[in-house]
This record gives structure tokens, C-alpha cells and sequence, in this order.
């Protein structure tokens, strides 16, 4: 199993004040990877998206709280809604299976 942190991507989507400001999103992504740092994240990367939602951003954290703490934060600034999921590698899942009773 490899020894990177835990991986988790963030579904965004932009509020009703988050798209009426959408020309702001560089600067507010750049406060967002600051954000991330101060809770322990790292913000792989971000990106813009069709479809179902408006952002994608891929983290690593070593505990899912820091991600909770994060989505939390950004949220509360009223312009994304998150959604969090763990994500496990092709090494990590076939590690895991391997490990199955």
C-alpha cells in the first residue's frame, strides 16, 4: 500500500451569490488553497467542470477531519456547496480487497 495521505475529492457547486460574483473565482480559489493549508490540506488540483457540478477539486489531508473542516469553511462564506468523498487508489483498493476475509 503506498504511504501517501488519503486522497478525497470535492464535488462544488456555486450558490446563487457564487455565480453572481463568478469573475472573483481565481481570487477565491487562491483563498481557498490558503484556507486548506491552515487545516492541514492539500489542494492537488482544481478544476472547472461541465455537468453536474461547477468544480472538482482533488485534497489530501491525513484525516478526513481536515477535509470536514475545510468544505465547512467554505461553505460558510456562502458562494460553493461541497460534497466530500474519500477516494482510494488502483494500489490502495487492490491492497484493501486483498485484506477481505
Amino acid at each position: 500500500m503506498e504511504d501517501d495521505m488519503p486522497t478525497f475529492i470535492l464535488t462544488i457547486n456555486w450558490t446563487d451569490q457564487g455565480i453572481r460574483a463568478v469573475r472573483d473565482a481565481p481570487k477565491r480559489s487562491q483563498a481557498a488553497r490558503e484556507l486548506a493549508k491552515k487545516v492541514g490540506v492539500e489542494i492537488k488540483q482544481i478544476y472547472l467542470t461541465s455537468g453536474e457540478h461547477d468544480l472538482l477539486v482533488i485534497a489530501e489531508a491525513p484525516l478526513g477531519d481536515h477535509v470536514t473542516k475545510f468544505a465547512l469553511a467554505i461553505g460558510s462564506l456562502g458562494n460553493v456547496r461541497t460534497r466530500t468523498s474519500r477516494a482510494w487508489t488502483e494500489p490502495e483498493w487492490t491492497q484493501l480487497m486483498s485484506e477481505l476475509p
